[in-house]
């Protein structure tokens, strides 16, 4: 049992859902988001779904690309993204899952890259562009190792696949609220709770919801069918919104995040 599935344990203990932020790493500095991750716990942040800058990003929208491409121009890898995890968990137990593409972890090596996670501290890997079918390596190398390996099932999934995907996920279950990439929305699709409901059918284990939460209001209600609701975009364009200005940045991050925490808790 890893930092992720300690923390679903003792959330669902409490009658509490778990609140799952994504910020991209080394937007807009790695300095920065060394100071944001204790940051966003103190916030009432469960788990950082940490994002790795890679210059094609399928899944993602203009707002993460963005981010993205603003850490590669500071020249951050997968390397110094390990070394500032090991860093900040001299500091904090909060689980960490990478989210990331499969170039960068081929290019560093599959076994490598799950060593690598062990041993600097990262308990879960999101990969949307490796499907469970392709990933028998990362999955093998990642149970040895105690790293949960996420898979995203969608709403164009057929009950089938989500067995499948449903099989090999171990800390929780994406589910991704709507096709098409990242982003914020105003509004998200009627189905998500039956298919959520669908989801929790045929598993016990931990479901979240992410792409387009991003209001408190949204968080609440995903949190009502969900074990878990990630919000990604709207936490990135705040970052990117005040950049320039590190006091800014942390506190009007926490603050924006603290509403979202109070949603999802049902404070």
């Amino acid at each position: 049992m890893n930092r992720i599935d300690k923390k679903f344990k003792y959330l669902k203990a409490r009658k509490k859902k778990a609140f799952i932020a994504y910020i991209t790493a080394g937007d807009p500095s790695l300095a920065a988001t060394k100071r944001m991750v204790p940051a966003l716990e103190g916030a009432g942040v469960d788990i950082i779904e940490l994002g790795i800058p890679f210059s094609d990003p399928l899944a993602d929208g203009p707002t993460i690309q963005a981010a993205s491409h603003r850490a590669l121009l500071k020249g951050v890898t997968l390397k110094v993204i390990f070394a500032a995890v090991k860093e900040l968990r001299r500091a904090t137990e909060i689980p960490i899952a990478f989210m990331t593409y499969y170039n960068p972890v081929l290019k560093y090596g599959v076994e490598n890259f799950i060593k690598s996670c062990k041993y600097n501290g990262v308990d879960g890997v999101i990969i949307p562009d490796l499907p469970y079918e392709e990933a028998k390596d990362l999955i093998r190398c990642a149970k040895r190792e105690k790293i949960a390996t996420i898979f995203l099932a969608a709403p164009t999934s057929t009950r089938k696949r989500i067995e499948d995907i449903v099989k090999n996920s171990t800390g929780f279950i994406y589910y991704v609220s709507l096709t098409g990439v990242t982003g914020a929305r105003s509004k998200l699709p009627p189905e998500v709770a039956s298919n959520v409901r669908k989801i929790k059918s045929m598993t016990s284990k931990p479901v979240a919801v992410g792409f387009g939460v991003s209001t408190p209001g949204q968080a609440r209600d995903m949190a009502k069918i969900a074990d878990g609701v990630i919000v990604g975009s709207a936490i990135v364009k705040m970052i990117a919104d005040n950049q320039k200005n590190n006091n800014a940045l942390i506190s009007k991050v926490s603050d924006f995040s603290k509403k979202l925490a109070k949603a999802i808790h049902n404070d």
